[in-house]
């Protein structure tokens, strides 16, 4: 009985052990994701947030202390990024091959985008374009965006 007992605890060690090896293997597979490769999954994250109508999706993606074009802080970008979701339903957004200089956890991202919006018809209402130049934070493994501006083409 009691060699059972051993045998069992034994298999159970075992077990936790793999268990604890493949999740320690999976979190280091993790964080080995390449800063410029998160940055650029983030921006895209944000692309599909504004497509998908999701202002708070695109939000998550905007540090506290964002500031753009002509004082715009967090708030504002925010009922901006609103009152497009609410303006259109349907928003598209095509971007141009991104510019990316890493500078530690800091970055910045120049392209070009161009967006489109309206009433859901085949062909859009509006549509815009602009060269951006924006400043990127890594906080915690996670990109922010805190600096943008924008300029029309």
């Amino acid at each position: 009985m009691m060699q059972c007992w051993t045998q069992r605890r034994r298999i159970w060690w075992a077990t936790a052990a793999l268990a604890m090896a493949l999740s320690l293997l999976a979190l280091t597979a993790c964080s080995r994701t390449p800063p410029e490769q998160r940055l650029r999954e983030r921006i895209g994250q944000m692309q599909a947030a504004l497509e998908q109508r999701q202002a708070r999706g695109f939000m998550e993606g905007v540090a506290e202390d964002f500031a753009g074009n002509g004082g715009m802080d967090r708030a504002a970008l925010q009922q901006m990024v609103r009152a497009q979701v609410l303006a259109n339903a349907d928003i598209g957004v095509v971007l141009g091959p991104a510019e990316i200089e890493l500078q530690g956890d800091r970055a910045t991202v120049r392209f070009t985008a161009m967006a489109t919006g309206g009433g859901g018809r085949l062909v859009p209402d509006r549509a815009g374009g602009w060269k951006v130049t924006s400043g990127w934070r890594d906080e915690d493994g996670q990109w922010l965006l805190h600096y943008a501006e924008w300029e029309r083409l």
